[in-house]
């Protein structure tokens, strides 16, 4: 790690099992372009000077060749590895365990490589927009709240659930309770879908949602000091596991957990621009459309510039 800017940490690590690929991969824009090289250049336009991939060790040749090598010219790159063995000292990983432990295991992953500076964190496959990037990077200058040394001054970005839905399949989402402009409570909520719009809740209850709920789409921007309390947080879940083949450590469940314990306050802005995502293959012409649409506006160059 070269600076203490604020660096921007893209989770890259899934495969995208209910998409049947390598989604991240997967070219969207006019030129070939991934959702990825847009999210950069959005976030370089921003003022971000650094970007680390976390991804898996297994893809880690293609995934340099193919998006890597592209930046190497005009951004710093730095990259990170989930693996389902890199745990707190003391455990061990289950043998029937297949799969990494989740969001917040995969923020934690990246330590190595970004402790020591604040950051953002987005998802790979996500479209999340100019205006996003400008928020997050904003939110590094801002003068903070005086916190104590054991508390946590954080950010996230929220979009509107209606506008997060997809048209051929259930989603879950993190649904956020907010008050004066603070973050008070996330909630992950699945089978998301319908008119009206259904899911179930944590409790395993269905219920009725406006979609006018603010959602948690992994848009976050952290203090360098995060990491001691994501690996508490951590070894908290690993020692309460009630399934651990399966069971997830998502990172909105570590927040919601640090704000129940009065520890972290999390200022909520509000997306200003509409999302985007691939959650389903047949999604993808959708967002394509959206983005030839953009570049026909000007919104974005034709071929993305890179530089």
């Amino acid at each position: 790690m070269t600076s203490n800017k604020p660096t921007l940490l893209v989770l890259a690590a899934g495969m995208g099992s209910r998409y049947g690929g390598l989604k991240q991969l997967d070219p969207v824009g006019p030129n070939g372009e991934t959702i990825m090289d847009y999210s950069i250049h959005d976030a370089r336009q921003a003022g971000f000077t650094r970007v680390v991939f976390l991804i898996r060790e297994d893809i880690a040749e293609v995934f340099r060749e193919k998006i890597g090598s592209k930046y190497l010219e005009t951004i710093e790159v730095g990259y990170a590895y989930q693996e389902k063995q890199d745990l707190p000292v003391g455990f061990n990983c289950p043998v029937i365990r297949e799969k990494p432990w989740g969001t917040g295991h995969a923020v934690w992953a990246a330590r190595n490589e970004i402790e020591g500076c604040p950051f953002a964190v987005i998802n790979a496959d996500d479209f999340y927009g100019a205006e996003t990037f400008e928020v997050l990077y904003r939110q590094f200058s801002e003068p903070s709240t005086v916190l104590g040394k054991d508390e946590l001054s954080c950010a996230m970005v929220g979009f509107l659930l209606a506008e997060t839905m997809s048209e051929h399949g259930a989603v879950s989402r993190g649904v956020c309770r907010t008050k004066d402009g603070m973050l008070k409570n996330v909630e992950e909520w699945t089978g998301i879908q319908g008119s009206p719009i259904t899911g179930t809740n944590s409790m395993g209850e269905v219920g009725v949602l406006s979609g006018e709920e603010l959602v948690s789409m992994n848009v976050w921007a952290f203090p360098s000091g995060v990491f001691g309390f994501l690996e508490k947080s951590f070894v908290g879940f690993l020692n309460t596991l009630s399934d651990p083949a399966k069971e997830e450590f998502y990172l909105p469940f570590a927040v919601d957990q640090w704000i129940k314990q009065e520890i972290a306050h999390v200022q909520i802005k509000e997306a200003k621009c509409r999302w985007m995502g691939v959650t389903y293959k047949e999604d993808k012409p959708r967002v394509q459309e959206s983005i030839k649409k953009m570049v026909k506006e000007g919104l974005y160059l034709s071929p993305l510039s890179l530089g």
